[in-house]
């Protein structure tokens, strides 16, 4: 089982949804750094649960406990480990999960995995409650990032079948890039705001749920980063983002709309711009060859409907081995968008920050 990702910049983590804590450890960060405690508050509380009414009742504060690797106000380049105390469990609604498995879930694929030995309650280790120590660490490499002029940001693409406009639709700068991470529906287009909330509503007041598209943009990304084949930008990026519950679908830039297109439509022409080069199109989402060309990285991740609904589903009881049928209860969310705007945005700050680190060394190097 690997809980460990990184290169440079390595993350561990650990936990249960139920259990006394989550928590990670971050080995490569390197000494001196000055955190604003603040930001860091802000970036946890946007995928907290209980913060608006359109998620789960449940309330964690996701107050961070930082152990060792932070002294006198600076990161002191030894590995730093931190825990997120879980305070608002009510274990007793999952214990039917023991024996019921949830449609969606990972309840029936845990216990094959593990051999009936995995924490169930509330999901365990499957559970979504393990991304906030990514957002954690990301909101790390984020300070990290911006101190050189890199900055990343996200917004809802789509909501079911309401849609909003794509970055590659219109010019967006730093301030309006990180604007989005004050509004609890991250919008470029405000006018389909009411149309989303309504679907989410409708989608809890009948038990059910729905999913969407997250769309998410590095703004000056530097040219360089990445590599051909196995360590392509997309490679590494992909990698974690799939690591995070619910996600089902990756594509970059125009991503499967380009195999509509022919050459001549899909290919971003070059030009010179302040003696840079540039492309006056970006429908490669700013990655050629595996590599950064310059241009804002521009990708879509797609985001499956919260599985625990509380509608009659069909399943099974693996305690009697028969088919049974499951209404779940307990606290969750009809539309878990916006929460994991600010967990996708963390997983690709880290990335960012290895490849940043990787690109060092080679500029460095030569």
């Amino acid at each position: 089982m690997s809980t460990t990702w990184g290169n440079n910049i390595k993350l561990t983590i650990f936990g249960e949804s139920h259990g006394a804590a989550i928590g990670g450890v971050i080995d490569g960060i390197p000494a001196g750094i000055k955190l604003d405690v603040e930001f860091i508050k802000k970036e946890m509380a946007r995928r907290a649960p209980g913060n608006n009414n359109l998620s789960t009742p449940r309330k964690e504060a996701d107050e961070v406990e930082i152990l060792s690797g932070y002294f006198e106000e600076k990161t002191t380049g030894t590995p730093l480990s931190f825990i997120i105390k879980n305070t608002n469990t009510k274990s007793k609604d999952y214990s039917l999960f023991k024996d019921i498995m949830r449609p969606g879930h990972g309840d029936y694929t845990g216990n094959v995995k593990y051999f009936g030995f995995n924490d169930y309650r509330g999901g365990g280790y499957f559970s979504g409650r393990i991304t906030a120590p990514l957002v954690f660490a990301g909101a790390i490499a984020k300070q990290i990032l911006e101190k050189k002029d890199m900055f990343i940001g996200a917004h809802i693409k789509s909501i079911y079948n309401i849609e909003d406009t794509s970055f590659n639709e219109l010019g967006i700068n730093k301030e309006e890039l990180l604007s989005l991470k004050e509004e609890s529906l991250p919008l470029l287009n405000k006018v389909v705001k009411d149309d989303m909330e309504e679907i989410i509503i409708k989608a809890r007041e009948e038990g059910d749920s729905v999913g969407g598209v997250i769309e998410l943009m590095v703004l000056n990304p530097g040219k360089g980063l990445g590599a051909p084949f196995f360590d392509s930008v997309e490679s590494r990026l992909s990698q974690i983002l799939f690591s995070v519950p619910a996600v089902k679908g990756v594509e970059f830039g125009d991503g499967f709309n380009m195999a509509c297109l022919k050459g001549s439509e899909s290919n971003d022409a070059y030009v010179i711009e302040n003696k840079k080069v540039k492309t006056k199109s970006n429908k490669n989402g700013g990655i050629l060859g595996g590599i950064t060309n310059g241009m804002p990285i521009i990708f879509k991740v797609a985001i499956k409907p919260t599985p625990s609904i509380s509608k009659l589903q069909e399943t099974v009881d693996i305690g009697t081995m028969t088919e049974t049928t499951l209404e779940v209860k307990g606290r969750h969310d009809p539309c878990i968008i916006s929460r994991a705007i600010p967990v996708i945005e963390s997983v690709t700050a880290l990335v960012m920050l290895d490849l940043f680190i990787d690109r060092l060394k080679e500029v460095n190097f030569n």
